[in-house]
C-alpha cells in the first residue's frame, strides 16, 4: 500500500522524507559543524577531517533508524548510467560482536575498482585503482530495493592519477567556469550583491510502457531497448488522440506509485500526460540547481523502469523503440540565477531596456552560433540518430529561436539601438463566461533545437535514454567562453554603457544568423541553412568527430572542464558505444529472423502449398494460393540473402581497426543492410499466419494495456 491510500499520509508530510536535507542536517549537527557543511556546499570550502567525522555519524544515526543497513558510493561513469558499491554499517568488536560505524573518511572517499569501466584509454586493465569523492552539493538520500534500504552517496569518479572517469564532474567543473564568468560580467555591470550564479535545468522526460508479457517475447526490446523489426499498426498516431488525452487506469496506478517513491526522494515531480505516440508518457519535474538536476534525471530513470516491472510494465527510454511512430526525448530547460533570486534570462516587462537579460542573452546566442558542432556532439548517440530530424524531434541542424518580440529587439540592435519591445495583447475567446487571456509576447516554435521560451533556452535534442550531464556541460561551457570574452572587453572599459551597447550591436550582426523562428521540419529551412553555413551533422560518426575539433579541445581546456586526453577518451569510448550498440542491434537481428522469421515463413509457405495442392485436385482453380506461396517465397530467398550480406558485413567491420572507421562501416555498411533484413522481414509479418507469427506485434504493444 502507497503512502497516499485511503488519506494516510500527504505529499507534504512524506516529501524528502528519505533525503538527508537542510532540514535534516539542521536538526541533527551541531550548529558549527551545520555552518561549515554549508558553507562547504555553497562556497566550495573544505570540511575538516572531525567535523567530516561528527557529519558521517549522524547521517550513519538517521539512516539506521530509517532501517538502512548499507552504504555505497553513488557514481555516474561513462556508461551513461548510474554504479554503486555496497558497504555495510558493521565493524566485528574484539569481544565476537558487531557496532555500527560510519566514518569522516568513508563518507568522502571510495574506493571502486576502475578497471571494468569504460576508459578510453585512460587506464589500462592492470591499473584497476579509482576513487570516488563526496559530492555534497547533492544530498545523501535513502534508496528501497525490494526489501533492502541502502544509504545513497552522490560522488564523483575519477581514476588513480586524478583524470574525470564519471560524468559529474566535468559538470562541476563547468558550473564553477560558468560562476566564474558569470559574475565577472555582473560585476562589471555593477550587479553588486551578488556572490554566485548558478545555472539550473528542467528536464523533461519522455518513455514508453510496454506490457511486460510481450517485451519477455521480444528479444530486440530486452536486448537493445528498441524493436528491430516490426510491420507498422493498422492505427498509429494519425487520429492525435492519445496526446494529453485520457490517462489509463494501469498507467494512472504505475503514475501514482513513482510520483510517491521521487517525492520521498525529494524529486519535485510535477507534470505528467500522455504524449503523442501511443503507448508514450511525460513525466518532468520543478527547475532546480544543475548538479541536483542531473542527479535527479538519474533517479527518476531508475525510477520509472523499476516501478513499471510492479505494474507489469516495461518502461522504453531509448529514443526510437518504435519504427514509424514518434520517439522520446528530453526537454533540458536550462537558465542561471543569482544567489540573490534573479533569472539572468528573464527579460521583464521591457526586455530593451533591461541589460543584464541582453547581455546574457547574446552570451548564450553567440556560444550557440560558435559551438554548434560541440553542442551537437553533446547528445550524439545511435538512438538518437533514429529520432532527430524525423518531423517528430528537431533536425540536426542547430539554430536558436528567439520568437517575435526578442527578434525583433535583436533586429533593432542591429540597425543602432534597441528603443522598444513589442507588447503581449489578450485574447478574446467569444464566449461571454470566458474571460480575456493574457497573450504571451512571443509563440512557442516545438522544431526549434534550441529554443528561447520565457525566461530560459530549452534544448530539445537531448535523447530520453542519455545523461543530461554532458549536454549541460557543454551549455556552461560555451557560454562561459562568450562571458567571458564580454567580460575581458566590458571590464576595462571607461564607458560601461556605451561598451556594453556596442558589444550587443556587433553581436547583432554577427550571430543573426543563427536564429531562425521558422518550421525547422521543411526543406527549405535545410537549403537556407546550408547557405548561411550552419553544420548539418546528421548522424553520430559525424557529430563525434567534433569533440577532436582543436577549438573545442582548447575550449575546454581553457575553463578546466576537460583536459585534452580526457575528452580524447571520451570521443574514443562515445564512438566505441556507438559501434558496439550497431553490433549487438545486428546479432540480434540475425538471430531472431533465424529462430522465428525464416522458421514462421518457410512453415505459412508449407501450409499455402499443401492448401493449393488440394484445391487443385479438387479441380477448383485458385489464383489467390498460387499468387501468396509465389509472394512469401519471394520475401522468404529476400530475407535469406539479406541475412547473409549482414553477416558478411558485420564481420568485415568487426575487423576494422580504429573506433572510428569501424563506427563509419556500422553506419554505411551495416546499418543500411539491416533495413534491407527488416523490410523483408517486415512484408512477411503482414502475411504470414497470426498463429505462426511468435513475435508480438505493433498494435499489440502500443495499444493493449
Amino acid at each position: 500500500m502507497d503512502a497516499m491510500e485511503h488519506g494516510a499520509e500527504s505529499v507534504t508530510d512524506f516529501f524528502g522524507s528519505q533525503v538527508f536535507n537542510d532540514a535534516v542536517m539542521r536538526e541533527r549537527l551541531p550548529k558549527n559543524v551545520y555552518r561549515a557543511l554549508r558553507d562547504m556546499i555553497e562556497e566550495g570550502s573544505s570540511l575538516e577531517p572531525a567535523l567530516a567525522d561528527v557529519v558521517a555519524n549522524a547521517i550513519k544515526d538517521w539512516a539506521i533508524e530509517a532501517g538502512a543497513t548499507h552504504f555505497c558510493h553513488w557514481f555516474q561513469p561513462m556508461t551513461g548510467l548510474t554504479a554503486e558499491k555496497h558497504d555495510s554499517f558493521i565493524s566485528p568488536t574484539d569481544d565476537g560482536r558487531t557496532i555500527m560505524e560510519f566514518s569522516g573518511k568513508e563518507l568522502i572517499k571510495g574506493e571502486p575498482d576502475a578497471s571494468s569501466f569504460p576508459s578510453g584509454g585512460l587506464r589500462a586493465t592492470f591499473e584497476a585503482r579509482g576513487y570516488t569523492a563526496w559530492d555534497p552539493t547533492s544530498p545523501v538520500f535513502l534508496k528501497d530495493d525490494g526489501n533492502s534500504r541502502t544509504l545513497y552517496i552522490p560522488c564523483a569518479f575519477c581514476s588513480y592519477t586524478g583524470e574525470a572517469l564519471d560524468k559529474k564532474t566535468p559538470l562541476l567543473r563547468s558550473m564553477e567556469a560558468l560562476n566564474r564568468q558569470a559574475f565577472r560580467v555582473l560585476k562589471a555591470l555593477g550587479n553588486g550583491p551578488v556572490r554566485r550564479v548558478h545555472a539550473t535545468v528542467g528536464s523533461e522526460q519522455e518513455y514508453f510502457l510496454v506490457d511486460r508479457r510481450f517485451v519477455d517475447k521480444r528479444m530486440d526490446i530486452v536486448l537493445t531497448g528498441r524493436t528491430l523489426l516490426g510491420a507498422p499498426a493498422p492505427k498509429g498516431q494519425e487520429m492525435e488522440d492519445h496526446y494529453f488525452g485520457h490517462i489509463h487506469e494501469r498507467v494512472a496506478s504505475f503514475m501514482k506509485e513513482a510520483n510517491c517513491e521521487l517525492w520521498r526522494l525529494g524529486v519535485s515531480a510535477k507534470t505528467q500526460h500522455n504524449e503523442v505516440a501511443p503507448g508514450q508518457y511525460e513525466i518532468a519535474p520543478v527547475f532546480g540547481t544543475m548538479n541536483l538536476a542531473c542527479d535527479h534525471n538519474q533517479i527518476v530513470m531508475e525510477t520509472l523502469q523499476k516501478v513499471a516491472m510492479r505494474h507489469g510494465f516495461v518502461c522504453l527510454l531509448h529514443e526510437k523503440p518504435f519504427e514509424g511512430v514518434n520517439g522520446s526525448g528530453k526537454h533540458n530547460n536550462w537558465s542561471m540565477v543569482t544567489d540573490t533570486g534573479v533569472n539572468l534570462l528573464d527579460p521583464g516587462s521591457t526586455p530593451h531596456e533591461n541589460v543584464v537579460f541582453l547581455t546574457f542573452l547574446f552570451a548564450v546566442i553567440r556560444a550557440v552560433d560558435r559551438y554548434a558542432g560541440l553542442l551537437r556532439a553533446s547528445v550524439a548517440g545511435s538512438g538518437n540518430d533514429h529520432r532527430l530530424g524525423a518531423n517528430e524531434a528537431p533536425p540536426a541542424i542547430v539554430s536558436v529561436f528567439l520568437g517575435e518580440q526578442l527578434t525583433d529587439i535583436v533586429e533593432q540592435l542591429e540597425q543602432g539601438g534597441a528603443r522598444s519591445s513589442r507588447k503581449g495583447e489578450h485574447l478574446k475567446l467569444g464566449a461571454s463566461t470566458l474571460p480575456p487571456l493574457p497573450k504571451d509576447s512571443t509563440d512557442r516554435n516545438r522544431t526549434s533545437p534550441f529554443a528561447f521560451t520565457g525566461n530560459k533556452f530549452e534544448f530539445r535534442m537531448v535523447g530520453s535514454s542519455q545523461s543530461i550531464a554532458g549536454a549541460n556541460f557543454v551549455q556552461n561551457t560555451i557560454v562561459a567562453e562568450s562571458l567571458r570574452e564580454i567580460a575581458d572587453e566590458v571590464e576595462g572599459a571607461s564607458d560601461v554603457e556605451a561598451a556594453v551597447q556596442s558589444l550587443l550591436q556587433r553581436y547583432a550582426k554577427e550571430h543573426k544568423r543563427i536564429i531562425f523562428n521558422g518550421d525547422n521540419y521543411s526543406e527549405a529551412w535545410a537549403a537556407e541553412a546550408e547557405r548561411r553555413g550552419l553544420p548539418d551533422l546528421r548522424n553520430t560518426v559525424d557529430a563525434l568527430a567534433e569533440l577532436m575539433n582543436s577549438d573545442h579541445v582548447e575550449l575546454l581546456e581553457r575553463h578546466g572542464v576537460l583536459a585534452r586526453h580526457e575528452l580524447a577518451a571520451r570521443h574514443e569510448i562515445f564512438m566505441e558505444t556507438y559501434c558496439k550498440h550497431i553490433r549487438i542491434e545486428a546479432r540480434t537481428m540475425l538471430q531472431m529472423v533465424r529462430r522465428q522469421v525464416l522458421p514462421a515463413a518457410i512453415r505459412h509457405s508449407g501450409r499455402v502449398a499443401q492448401a493449393a495442392v488440394a484445391v487443385k485436385n479438387a479441380g477448383v482453380e485458385n489464383a489467390a494460393a498460387g499468387g501468396e506461396l509465389a509472394q512469401v517465397c519471394e520475401l522468404t530467398d529476400q530475407l535469406r540473402e539479406g541475412l547473409a550480406e549482414l553477416e558478411k558485413e558485420l564481420a568485415a567491420t568487426e575487423a576494422i581497426a580504429g573506433s572510428p572507421d569501424r563506427a563509419a562501416g556500422y553506419r554505411d555498411k551495416v546499418i543500411p543492410t539491416m533495413r534491407a533484413v527488416r523490410r523483408a522481414a517486415d512484408c512477411l509479418e503482414q502475411i504470414i499466419d497470426a498463429e505462426l507469427w511468435t513475435l508480438p506485434t505493433y498494435a499489440e504493444m502500443l495499444f493493449l494495456r
